[in-house]
């Protein structure tokens, strides 16, 4: 392992069991923002370690700053680490810390239990299937996010957040602050598995206490945490909690890089036509190349290995190889210093085998 990884990999894990530690505290004064924001932590440095871990670079090009937790997350699913669905669970954590630490957000025990839980079962899952370790080598046995009042599904959990909301608004109360501050968080959420990034405005929190008010059903009120499942199991320290997209639901998407507003992955239906649009002819009159050195400079980059850039959409029995536009940019920023001669001088000196179907080198 290279040392940078293991830099990453140790104070990844200080924060996650600092977070732990946090959440298990006994009294509650900065619990609910120490735990959201050392989670977020780790997570982003485990993001890091893994993507450098797998070849991959996180420094800005041509700068000295590492990328953002957006870009972690985008590599972390184009280096195949993480599912789509699985992005859901670091970046609605990532979305709550954003809002614990540049304003105020209230969070119920529940809720903060399910976010947390959820993130430690999926820093198992990826310290595991990327270092093939088991956390429970870094840490005791007995430590472990611990509530008393575990959510038991999706529904129960906002159905019992909603009473309490709706208790604060009750005419004379004058607590309708508390009310928006309670439904900011649960908007959060559920904005935050719709794809989108932006905070909730007064107005829109206003609207949501409204439709409170007016026994809206909760569903209704919150369409991306509707679309989505809590799936519980094991005990003790092998306990799982997976956020999971219900059957029925719009497939976790990814959201193109540079929409406005947009977060990495929503539970949304995306016209993958729409953002994989170009065919590989399209691809090479685009990049300037013909189309057998569009096809080197491909394999060179292992562009078919890069999510963002390529898809391999199946329509009835065809299979058709699409690219999207960010496949332009890389290439184009790759043929800047890349020697496409020697490129593909290498790719001639390799030969089809009809076996394997793959490109072999000569002998």
């Amino acid at each position: 392992m290279k040392k940078e990884v293991r830099l990453l990999l140790e104070k990844s894990i200080n924060s996650l069991i600092l977070s732990i530690e946090h959440f298990n505290r006994p009294w509650d004064r900065g619990r609910v923002e120490a735990v959201l924001i050392l989670l977020d932590h780790s997570f982003e440095l485990l993001l890091k370690a893994t993507i450098v871990h797998e070849g991959g670079k996180i420094n800005k090009k041509g700068q000295n700053e590492t990328i953002g937790f957006d870009s972690c997350v985008r590599k972390a699913i184009s280096h195949k680490i993480i599912t789509n669905e699985q992005a859901l669970t670091p970046q609605t954590i990532n979305g709550l810390r954003d809002a614990a630490q540049h304003y105020i957000v209230e969070i119920s025990e529940q809720q903060l239990y399910m976010h947390s839980q959820s993130g430690l079962t999926l820093y198992k899952d990826i310290l595991k299937g990327t270092f093939q370790k088991n956390l429970s080598d870094e840490l005791p046995v007995r430590v472990l996010p611990v509530s008393t009042t575990p959510p038991l599904n999706i529904n129960t959990l906002f159905e019992n957040e909603l009473k309490e909301v709706k208790k604060l608004l009750i005419p004379g109360t004058r607590r309708k602050k508390e009310a928006t501050v309670k439904l900011r968080a649960l908007s959060i959420f559920d904005r935050t598995l719709r794809g989108e990034t932006f905070q909730p405005s007064e107005r829109e929190l206003n609207k949501l206490a409204d439709d409170v008010k007016q026994d809206k059903d909760w569903n209704e009120i919150f369409p991306g945490v509707a679309s989505i499942n809590l799936t519980l199991d094991g005990i003790g320290h092998n306990l799982s909690l997976r956020i999971t997209k219900k059957e029925d639901a719009p497939p976790v998407q990814l959201v193109p890089e540079g929409t406005p507003g947009a977060a990495v992955v929503a539970v949304r239906r995306v016209n993958e036509l729409d953002f994989y649009n170009l065919s590989h002819k399209q691809l090479a009159k685009k990049v300037g190349l013909t189309s057998p050195r569009t096809t080197a400079i491909i394999k060179h980059m292992k562009l078919r290995d890069d999510y963002e850039c390529y898809n391999l959409i199946k329509i009835g029995k065809t299979s058709y190889h699409r690219y999207s536009q960010y496949a332009i940019h890389k290439i184009k920023e790759e043929l800047k210093t890349a020697d496409m001669d020697k490129i593909w001088k290498e790719y001639r000196a390799e030969r089809y085998d009809p076996i394997t179907k793959r490109r072999i080198k000569n002998e």
